[in-house]
């Protein structure tokens, strides 16, 4: 065109010319490092979950070597009772549950309801059964060591001959554990327990008269059939108290009948229910002696006897 001169390009353009390359170059560079660091998140991830797959593979195999717990031989040493909701095969009476005292499971497996002879236990167990009054079975069983001290094992020769000295000492040691009437109650049971021993050879003799040698068994199904007393509890508790022993009620006794296993009140569902009632009365602790009015105390009714079953 006319006016028009065609020139060259001028050195600044150039320069801007050859910049634009590189700068695209850098630019392409950038995006390959966005690209790689948005690809190291997933990498990452699928590293993590391949780590955790082999170390939870690696933890089955280890669980699978390890050998189940054996099982103790017949004869050996017993064991603590395991939890009761760890031991699905027997079944209990409804009391015991789940959150039960340990002490409180291994009583009711091993000594509630399993009739007794010894008369050192049998003072215990009435000694004990007295206590429910201010106590109950689990914060008994938890002091149970701590009775035995302060009674010495519950010998009732030794407990008869407690001077007013060593109950004060009792009462001042004690207190939390007993009452001052309950300690002086405890030493009168004991001197009016000689007599009884004079008397008829035996406390268990005595005890076990009332029911003609022979446990009371009572086929409950309900723990709310169980009754707190019964005419045959009555019964001894007002010939006890004629003899001179205190704090011997009918609901003191008829414990003191049940833990002793003169009557059997596991409930029929128990499997202690069974090998209560199989177990009769000793001969060697029973006496063959004619049944006169002083000597008999009571006889037993068919209600007291035989099997109930309800």
């Amino acid at each position: 065109m006319p006016g028009v001169r065609s020139e060259s390009p001028s050195p600044e353009l150039r320069r801007v010319r050859t910049a634009l390359p590189a700068a695209s170059s850098k630019v392409a560079s950038a995006r390959a490092k966005l690209a790689e660091r948005a690809k190291s998140p997933a990498d990452s991830k699928a590293k993590g979950s391949d780590d955790q797959e082999k170390r939870g593979k690696s933890c089955r195999v280890e669980n699978a070597r390890v050998a189940p717990p054996a099982r103790p031989r017949r004869g050996s040493s017993p064991l603590p009772p395991p939890p009761v909701g760890m031991d699905v095969g027997r079944m209990r009476c409804s009391w015991i549950t789940p959150n039960s005292d340990p002490l409180y499971v291994a009583f009711h497996d091993e000594e509630w309801g399993f009739p007794v002879h010894d008369d050192r236990t049998l003072f215990e167990l009435l000694t004990l059964s007295q206590a429910l009054a201010e106590l109950t079975w689990p914060a008994i069983l938890s002091k149970r060591e701590e009775f035995r001290e302060m009674f010495d094992g519950f010998n009732s020769a030794s407990v008869s001959g407690f001077t007013e000295k060593k109950i004060s000492m009792l009462r001042s040691n004690g207190c939390v554990i007993l009452s001052e009437q309950k300690i002086r109650a405890v030493v009168t049971n004991a001197k009016q327990m000689q007599k009884v021993v004079k008397e008829f050879g035996s406390f268990s003799n005595y005890c076990w008269s009332f029911v003609n040698h022979k446990p009371v068994t009572n086929c409950f199904r309900y723990a709310r059939q169980v009754p707190t007393k019964t005419p045959k509890a009555e019964a001894i508790s007002k010939d006890l108290m004629r003899r001179g022993f205190q704090c011997v009620g009918p609901t003191a006794i008829y414990s003191f009948m049940q833990v002793a296993g003169i009557v059997n009140d596991h409930l029929r569902c128990c499997f202690r229910f069974k090998a209560c009632s199989k177990h009769k009365a000793s001969e060697n602790n029973v006496r063959a002696e004619p049944a006169s009015p002083d000597r008999r105390l009571s006889s037993p009714s068919s209600e007291d006897s035989d099997i109930r079953e309800l």
